[in-house]
């Protein structure tokens, strides 16, 4: 069975077709258009060339950096704002005469994971996008986990748990809201803390890499944010008890991570006892295109 997953992002398309097995078939990436109309067209022009090229009609599944509302049907919360307001899958199950599913990227990042990732044969994932800003996905037997109102896993918008005095109200979030996790644990928080303590602008990666070298200030700076990463997903822990826990996303590149939490998670989680995997992902940039293709699982015809 010809399984076609399509990233849809602000910036670009992409189309992956997997065999029932998970082999890549056809990979394409073209630039989005910053109209819904227009965006509709490309990812029908895409679907049909995959298809004419491979000789065979597939299943579509889409992920995008929104949800489709279970009350209206209508696509909000995407950044890429053209596509808000529209019934995306409908409008895509029209034109490509089958049904659609749309889901949210960090949600396919975890089904991408636990079908056959990083997360194989786990019956619980909760998956973890931490690069400019931070979101997250929950699978349950390699199935999406949505939840009743569409946005299951938006973990990164919850306040910071156990905040210290220095920590409250330091922070505003685009959401509206101050003291979010993603503030202080996506890439941009982790930067922006590093320079508020006196250092320069650099990446993530590099004030990783300038504590490899010594240097105090990345080292108290990355002490501060293996703790508040540790808080975020303890609070997760003690509500889900997720079977393994998949980190994706630029910060997911710093190999010092996963030593480190296993030692200071046990601190939050109820109990003092935590053993909760902590893998980075296999699929890289391709885990949301994958995920969005096993939207429809190995077991659908």
């Amino acid at each position: 069975m010809l399984r076609i997953g399509i990233d849809l992002g602000g910036t670009k398309i992409e189309l992956v077709a997997l065999s029932g097995e998970g082999e890549e078939l056809f990979r394409k990436r073209i630039p989005t258009p910053k109209e819904y109309v227009a965006t509709l067209d490309a990812i029908e022009a895409l679907v049909n060339e995959a298809e004419s090229y491979l000789g065979k009609k597939g299943t579509v599944g889409v992920g995008i950096p929104g949800v489709v509302s279970p009350y209206s049907g209508l696509v909000k919360n995407a950044n890429s704002t053209w596509i808000n307001d529209h019934p995306l899958d409908i409008d895509l199950g029209k034109r490509l005469d089958r049904e659609v599913r749309v889901a949210n990227d960090a949600n396919c990042f975890a089904v991408s994971e636990a079908v056959d990732g990083a997360a194989a044969g786990k019956g619980v994932v909760f998956g973890v996008i931490i690069g400019t800003g931070c979101g997250a996905g929950v699978a349950i037997n390699g199935r999406v986990h949505a939840g009743g109102n569409g946005i299951g896993g938006e973990w990164g918008h919850n306040p910071l748990p156990w905040m210290n005095a220095d920590e409250f109200n330091s922070t505003s979030c685009f959401c509206g809201n101050q003291n979010c996790i993603e503030t202080f644990i996506s890439g941009t928080g982790f930067v922006r803390d590093y320079k508020q303590a006196g250092g320069n602008a650099v990446s993530g990666i590099e004030i990783a890499a300038r504590v490899e070298t010594g240097e105090r200030l990345a080292k108290e700076t990355f002490d501060r944010y293996i703790d508040r990463l540790a808080r975020s997903l303890a609070h997760v822990i003690n509500i889900l008890d997720p079977d393994v826990i998949v980190l994706g996303g630029g910060v997911s590149n710093i190999d010092a991570i996963y030593p480190l939490l296993p030692n200071i998670l046990p601190k939050y989680v109820l109990g003092g006892e935590c053993r909760t995997p902590v893998v980075q992902n296999m699929y890289g940039g391709s885990s949301g295109v994958r995920g969005a293709a096993w939207l429809w699982s190995k077991h659908e015809t």
